[in-house]
């Protein structure tokens, strides 16, 4: 058979696994992995012993006995704690803890009404840099254990995640700020970082989601006056987390000039953030050396590019 005369989904006609089937892959856009940053985490026990936890959650495992097998919709509810790890002996050891599904259709020889399909697996003595699974078998990979010697307790520091997010979600906004009038002139020596007074910043809404974000400023027409201007430019979201600075450094003298200040960075999103707003806001600190001020108003434009990405966590 070539073309599957019936496609998904058709009343009154009979569709096979594997048209559901590849209906999941085409929807995951032929990618694998847990559905958010969350899902199938795996940890040490409440009471650390001989086996991990493996968080509730969700994902899509792409099957890899056959080209067309499509991909398989998986689900843990509730936190299983029941997927054991051998002791070491006198040597250390890494053992690789999948998602595994073992599908009879293409291998095996389970009994899907009887049998489970899909389980937790632990692939024993692999590399101790591994991140993919060794064999090819259908499964995702959640974490590497790298076990000390003589060792049947797991802990944490000895898990390494290897969790991918299927389809990870993004955002992105572009900000736009023009002051109506002249800030606070911003000078001083002492890197002390102050607000533009007249600019108030944006209130970004931060996914509940998100683990990151690329933030770029670009102040266009700022302000510098009084003397030779030299100090750092930034920007801070929630008052704490802030951004690479750069450096402005001008020698013009004692005259009003303008120019282009851009900013940018990759912030890590502290876990208090997620699903809050956060004030984003432009800074500046004098230096030593700096004998100028720096300041915005009615002639510039502040535009912040924010793009927030999901990844585990």
């Amino acid at each position: 058979m070539s073309l599957i005369p019936q496609p998904i989904l058709v009343n009154g006609a009979t569709h096979s696994a594997q048209s559901f089937r590849m209906l999941v892959r085409d929807l995951a856009r032929g990618n694998e992995g847990i559905t958010q940053g969350d899902d199938l985490k795996v940890t040490q026990r409440a009471t650390p012993g001989g086996g991990v936890s493996i968080s509730d959650g969700s994902g899509v495992v792409r099957g890899r006995a056959n080209t067309f097998q499509g991909s398989y919709a998986v689900c843990n509810i509730g936190a299983d704690t029941s997927v054991n790890i051998s002791a070491t002996g006198g040597t250390g050891r890494s053992d690789m803890v999948i998602l595994r599904v073992e599908d009879p259709e293409y291998e095996g020889t389970k009994n899907p009404a009887t049998d489970a399909i899909a389980y937790f697996q632990v692939i024993s003595g692999v590399s101790s840099s591994a991140t993919a699974i060794p064999d090819g078998r259908t499964g995702i990979p959640l974490a590497r254990i790298d076990i000390p010697s003589s060792t049947s307790t797991i802990t944490d520091a000895m898990i390494t995640d290897l969790r991918k997010i299927a389809n990870p979600r993004r955002d992105r906004n572009l900000y736009l700020q023009s002051p109506t009038s002249i800030s606070s002139q911003i000078g001083g020596t002492s890197g002390t970082y102050s607000y533009f007074s007249t600019a108030s910043g944006w209130s970004i809404a931060v996914p509940d989601w998100a683990t990151t974000a690329k933030v770029r400023l670009d102040i266009a027409g700022l302000r510098l006056t009084t003397g030779n201007v030299y100090g750092n430019l930034r920007a801070a979201l929630g008052g704490s987390v802030t951004m690479q600075p750069v450096v402005i450094d001008d020698n013009q003298g004692t005259g009003t000039r303008r120019m282009v200040g851009i900013a940018a960075d990759t912030l890590t999103i502290p876990s208090g953030f997620r699903g809050t707003t956060q004030l984003l806001r432009a800074q500046f600190a004098g230096l030593t050396g700096n004998a100028g001020t720096v300041s915005v108003d009615a002639s510039s434009t502040l535009i912040a590019d924010v793009e927030f990405f999901e990844a585990p966590r």
